[in-house]
């Protein structure tokens, strides 16, 4: 008998998972294709507060979110990072005593502790301001956070994992229903072999298939709906130097980031329309493509067409529906729906909405619910406890790199290899004494002992699951590389 069953393995499902896990509750967790599948590696990318939310007057959101921003920097510092955000001004979208008043909310409503505070440049002269198109003559710098969005969430599951969760992936949840007391699971594998399984509790974490759980596995109703909004990124060659990144106004008062990605390329998102079709088949659009390459021309020197794009993705985000009838206005803000029998136990609890940077405060929220009706289970605690790699001192990434590099002189790519797995970096060499000893080398320092880590280690079951979620390799490695993993794992079937 589990405490807690949870299905969906986004970030909010495997963070539910740790939490509860860490609580001392029997937790296990079950993800129909990969961990980090859908929405939850398809973000921007980012831990921010929010700067746009601001003004719709999400301030309890904005303030959760710029906290969280400062404490996963601390959980997790090898893969959450600092970046510098620089918004050309354009007089007639917004002036600049509301961005002004915007950014003196940003810079104290979140507690910041290590971030700078913002300040305005003259682009013509400072080094921000020279990718810019030379009619932009103001700009205003501040500060938020990157992260890999993917390994976040198999972060936590391996955490969740280390703790006694039981995570399953390419596991369906086929039906649940109330039986003396517990629900009963019955669970596929991908090969359709069923089991069945008890839990006190049912969590219903499964993002844009929320509503489709709720009415195909679980037969319940609920009130609250959910609003699937696409988001769209394209990736093209660097468009300028430096680590800063870029927020763009745009005429139809969006915004668009333009990222520094993987050294090489440069990130440019989000769309947000309305999306009615089957969530695991999204796609982004030629007319994306094109609103996208043409936000960041006006604003460059350097012309983005569509024939510079390397790659693509587009994710389905689902917001909680608060009625709003535009699409990037609608609320980033979570909310719960909690089912109870007829004694009031058997929670079922299902989230609407959510974004990647509160997930640890809606996981802490999700078990306040759920905790009275269980009747067991101890104090909330992940605010300090760093996850897997996170254990760095003082937080300091590149002291750790430079003790890293000292050790391990002979370390194909030790900046990579910190960057995704920081103190677990030693776990993965194992016995290893030499580049040699890793094993084949596909390209960029990734090995066969890293490749067997991750299938070992982190549920990796297909070469997608390397080359575009536990790592961005699937940008950078040649054909050549990418036919060797390819045959590694045809191999090892």
């Amino acid at each position: 008998m589990y405490d807690l069953l949870v299905i969906g393995g986004g970030i909010n499902g495997v963070g539910i998972a740790r939490d509860a896990q860490g609580r001392g509750l029997k937790c296990l967790l079950v993800e129909a294709r990969d961990l980090a599948s859908a929405t939850s590696s398809a973000s921007s990318k980012l831990i921010h507060g929010g700067l746009r939310y601001l003004e719709q007057y999400e301030f309890r959101l904005v303030r959760e979110a710029l906290i969280e921003r400062e404490v996963l920097l601390k959980l997790a510092p090898h893969l959450v990072r600092p970046l510098s955000f620089v918004l050309p001004h354009r007089p007639h979208l917004r002036p600049a005593w509301m961005i002004r008043l915007g950014l003196f909310l940003y810079d104290h409503l979140g507690g910041r502790e290590r971030l700078p505070g913002s300040f305005t440049i003259d682009t013509h002269t400072h080094p921000f301001g020279t990718p810019l198109a030379s009619d932009i003559s103001r700009a205003f710098v501040y500060a938020d956070c990157w992260v890999d969005d993917a390994r976040l969430v198999v972060l936590n599951a391996r955490d969740a994992a280390d703790r006694g969760a039981e995570i399953r992936t390419r596991t369906r949840c086929v039906e649940a229903r109330r039986e003396g007391g517990a629900w009963r699971v019955r669970l596929a594998d991908e090969s359709g072999t069923t089991t069945e399984v008890e839990t006190r509790a049912l969590v219903n974490a499964a993002g844009p298939w929320v509503n489709e759980v709720m009415g195909q596995v679980v037969r319940a109703n609920s009130p609250k709906r959910l609003r699937l909004i696409k988001g769209s990124h394209v990736i093209v060659p660097k468009i300028h130097d430096g680590e800063q990144a870029y927020i763009l106004q745009n005429e139809d008062r969006r915004i668009v980031f333009v990222l520094p990605y993987e050294g090489r390329f440069s990130l440019i998102g989000t769309t947000d329309e309305p999306f009615d079709g089957d969530p695991a088949s999204v796609a982004i659009s030629a007319a994306e493509t094109i609103y996208l390459c043409d936000v960041v021309t006006r604003h460059f020197r350097t012309r983005v067409a569509p024939e510079d794009v390397v790659w693509t993705y587009a994710g389905v985000r689902p917001l909680y529906d608060d009625a709003d009838v535009v699409a990037s206005q609608v609320t980033r803000d979570y909310a719960f729906d909690v089912d109870l029998d007829s004694t009031g136990g058997t929670p079922l609890l299902s989230i609407f909405g959510g974004k990647i940077t509160t997930y640890r405060k809606l996981a802490e929220h999700a078990l306040e619910r759920l905790l009275p009706h269980l009747r067991r289970g101890e104090r909330a605690w992940t605010e300090s406890a760093p996850l897997p790699g996170g254990a760095i001192q003082n937080a300091d990434f590149e002291a750790f790199l430079a003790d890293l590099q000292r050790r391990l002189p002979w370390l194909p790519n030790p900046r990579r290899l910190a960057r995704a797995y920081g103190t677990e970096v030693d776990r993965l060499i194992g016995d290893a004494r030499s580049a040699d000893d890793l094993g084949r080398d596909f390209g960029l320092g990734f090995t066969e002992r890293e490749l067997a880590y991750l299938v070992e280690r982190e549920w990796a079951r297909m070469p997608d699951d390397v080359l575009w979620r536990r790592s961005k390799l699937g940008l950078h490695l040649s054909a050549e590389g990418k036919a060797g993993i390819a045959d590694w794992f045809t191999r090892r079937s």
